[in-house]
């Protein structure tokens, strides 16, 4: 049981240190979610479980580009660069006659039915 749990440990530590290297040598567009110093905090102070979450969600895949995750024109800060006022106010009154008209549409409904 002894020899299990070394082997184990041994195992743990080899899978810890590898993770921080692959962290700290991937390229910082090969990142999800959080920039790459977050990345190796998270290895670092949770070392098996941080080693999975980077391998499972933070790892970009060799072939999956950035651009690969559609965004709204909406959410996406370069088009709204490109987007004169004019058009971003249109784009606003727009916006507010849909919800106004979603809102007249729940208006004569129970909510909770």
């Amino acid at each position: 049981m002894a020899r299990l749990l070394i082997v184990g440990g041994f195992l743990a530590v080899i899978f810890w240190v590898f993770s921080i290297v692959d962290v700290a040598a991937q390229p910082a567009d090969r990142h999800r979610g959080v920039s790459k110093g977050t990345w190796i905090l998270i290895v670092v102070l949770l070392p098996v479980i941080g080693g999975i979450l980077w391998f499972w969600i933070g790892r970009r895949r060799r072939g999956e580009r950035v651009s690969d995750f559609v965004m709204g024109p909406d959410d996406d800060p370069v088009a709204l660069q490109h987007m004169s006022t004019a058009e971003q106010d249109a784009r606003i009154r727009q916006l507010e006659e849909e919800l106004a008209r979603l809102d007249d549409e729940t208006d004569g409904t129970d909510p909770r039915s």
